[in-house]
């Protein structure tokens, strides 16, 4: 896309004098924070900021509005709807489709601005109504753009048709003479009241001529005087030939009664046969296309494209869409006469006259304060394929960029970030990098909230983005001491520091306690447990306690004698499991053999002899070391008792 025409608008933070302190801003994927610094642009000053506040400044303010939250909900249904059309349909059933999904967008434009406008009535400050009126305008406006652009680049209107479409979209927003009517018709004598002649000029000014013609038979029941000159105008607006959506005759035929009708408006202009009545004489006037008696209805016209439009209809109804950037200029110089400069959206609309697509993307993308309208509208031109040539530099096409800028804003908002999450899919190049980015961001503060993020990058295979989620949802179960809900996560990230850290705490917990907390998780493991060696020695040391509560005491004891031969206890909980294998060595029967025994005792004095030695010791320390010291005598005791009875038994088999 090109670069701007002007400067970009100027941002004032209140309370910071950015023309004295030098300021220090942060870039975030949808905000940014802004703060005065202690430094001064002048060399001697005080280090103090004149502002202590730190400001966070939004680009995207409009997802926060309830009411285009509605717009943003229902359009992305639209859009993946759109994103799922056939790409096999061809011709008429694509181009029909293509018609009706740019209808169902402008219907969910007119539902929230009619919304947004009854919330404005009923505003009881006047600032609100004053913000929501200036929304309705936005709306209006983005609808009346839309609508001008299905029509020349969607529906792709012939010349004759196209003429019958730019009427139906001037009627559609230019809509104050339905009021007018009803206010006219609503009174006792319609031909008398004040605004009568304006509401039949404003009826012919867009060729609602039979509405015109029943108006004009009141004025002639009214007046029988006019009523000859009544009727006459009457038959003109009747026989004027305009080509109707079932009509079959050729342009060529519509052209030349055309001509004839045109030549009888000027006989009677110039047979001064209304001259009598200025009103109908004006009338006669607009509909021979003259320009300066259509510009003496400014007021009535009220925007320079109705003004094209109803110049169209009298001067040129076949008019070729080729031409229309012509009699759009010069509408809108005729119009304006010098008086004012264009509006936005007066460039905006003469560029789609001229069929200049990126010029009205351009434009829009200025003068609108969010991306949804652009967004929206490039997406569905390009499936129009109507913007298939024009990449940008930067190795994105323009319908890809807009949508990743609109997902963006999409992501600032708590709840609207779902929603973002599509559109990202549907940008091939850069859509899963921009969606790994800022699903990161995302705040999990709940974990209803952690499951939906979780199940997206699930969905997406984005195994780093699950690791991280699962670890950070781990991290919180920890401190929350919810250990087991900690080693489900941990579990689930595939963490093995994390899980051995999570089993460490279960071990340190069993110490403390003497029982394991979330019996249900550890017993059903599975191969999980094979995540991290400790989380091998939880399953297992739990296993050992299982075995050992059914009084499989031989299985028992073998399971913990392999527990501490394989190195897989951690050296710490050593003494925890010779204290464990301690009920196994009373047993009346001998429970482990002479072999396992010795294991056992060369386990106990490698623990024993490492142990490291400690100088001047406070009361508590020496009350621990001589409570170990009796574990250790009550073990080598143990030991040589069931050694001394397993020598015996295993002397006795071999001798009989």
């Amino acid at each position: 896309m090109e670069e701007l025409d002007g400067e970009p608008a100027v941002t004032v933070v209140p309370g910071v004098n950015s023309k004295k302190n030098q300021m220090c801003f942060d870039w975030g994927p949808g905000e940014m924070l802004v703060c005065e610094t202690s430094f001064s642009k002048k060399e001697k000053s005080e280090m103090v900021p004149s502002c202590p506040f730190i400001y966070i400044i939004r680009k995207d303010v409009d997802v926060y509005s309830q009411i285009l939250r509605k717009l943003f909900n229902e359009s992305h249904g639209i859009f993946l709807g759109l994103q799922r059309i056939d790409e096999e349909l061809t011709g008429k059933s694509r181009k029909s489709q293509l018609v009706r999904v740019s209808k169902n967008y402008r219907s969910v434009i007119r539902a929230c601005m009619e919304e947004m406008h009854q919330v404005a009535i009923a505003a009881k400050d006047p600032a609100s109504g004053r913000q929501f009126s200036s929304q309705v305008s936005i709306l209006s406006a983005m609808e009346l753009i839309w609508n001008l652009c299905e029509i020349l680049f969607i529906e792709v209107a012939p010349a004759g048709h196209l003429l019958l479409h730019l009427l139906d979209w001037v009627r559609l927003h230019v809509c104050e003479v339905d009021s007018l009517s009803a206010d006219v018709l609503g009174s006792e004598n319609p031909s008398n009241h004040d605004s009568f002649w304006n509401l039949v000029t404003i009826l012919v000014l867009q060729g609602r001529l039979d509405e015109a013609r029943q108006m004009l038979s009141k004025e002639a029941d009214a007046s029988p005087a006019s009523a000859g000159i009544c009727r006459i105008m009457g038959d003109l607006m009747r026989t004027m030939p305009i080509l109707s959506p079932g009509n079959t005759q050729t342009l060529t035929e519509l052209e030349l009664k055309w001509q004839h009708w045109h030549e009888e408006c000027e006989r009677y202009l110039q047979d001064s046969t209304f001259a009598t009545n200025p009103h109908l004489e004006s009338l006669l006037k607009i509909m021979l296309g003259d320009e300066a008696a259509l510009l003496e209805q400014k007021e009535l016209l009220s925007n320079w494209y109705h003004f094209l439009v109803t110049r169209l209809l009298y001067s040129n109804p076949t008019v070729k869409p080729i031409d229309l950037h012509y009699y759009a200029q010069s509408s809108l110089d005729l119009f304006l006469g010098g008086e004012s400069s264009p509006e936005p959206l007066d460039n905006i609309l003469l560029a789609a006259f001229e069929f200049d697509i990126h010029q009205v993307i351009k434009e829009c993308s200025i003068a609108l304060s969010n991306w949804w309208f652009v967004a929206h509208l490039t997406d569905l031109l390009d499936h129009c394929k109507l913007l298939q040539s024009h990449n940008l530099y930067f190795g994105s096409n323009m319908r890809e960029f807009l949508l990743l800028e609109y997902a963006s804003g999409l992501f600032a908002h708590p709840s609207l970030w779902q929603l973002g999450v599509d559109y990202f899919d549907y940008c091939p190049k850069l859509g899963r990098v921009s969606l790994e980015l800022h699903i990161e961001r995302i705040p999990l503060n709940t974990e209803q909230k952690a499951l939906k993020v979780l199940r997206i990058c699930e969905q997406r295979q984005m195994t780093e983005q699950v690791r991280s989620i699962c670890k950070i949802l781990a991290m919180k179960a920890v401190r929350n001491n919810r250990l087991g809900s900690a080693l489900s996560w941990s579990i689930r990230a595939k963490d093995a520091a994390f899980a051995t850290l999570v089993s460490d705490r279960f071990l340190r917990d069993y110490c403390e306690r003497g029982c394991f907390s979330d019996l249900d998780l550890i017993d059903n493991l599975g191969p999980a447990m094979m995540l991290s060696d400790r989380l091998t020695f939880l399953g297992k040391y739990r296993e050992f306690h299982r075995m050992y509560g059914e009084k499989r005491f031989a299985d028992a004891a073998s399971l913990l004698l392999s527990l501490m031969t394989s190195r897989i206890a951690p050296r710490s909980f050593w003494m925890t499991l010779l204290t464990d294998a301690l009920p196994l060595l009373e047993q009346k029967q001998v429970i482990f053999s002479a072999e396992q025994t010795y294991e056992l005792m060369r386990c106990l004095e490698d623990l024993t002899s490492r142990r490291p030695v400690h100088g001047e010791s406070d009361i508590q320390q020496l009350q621990d070391e001589d409570i170990e010291t009796t574990k250790v005598e009550m073990l080598r005791l143990a030991l040589a008792r069931n050694l001394a009875r397993a020598i015996i038994r295993e002397g006795s088999l071999e001798g009989s």
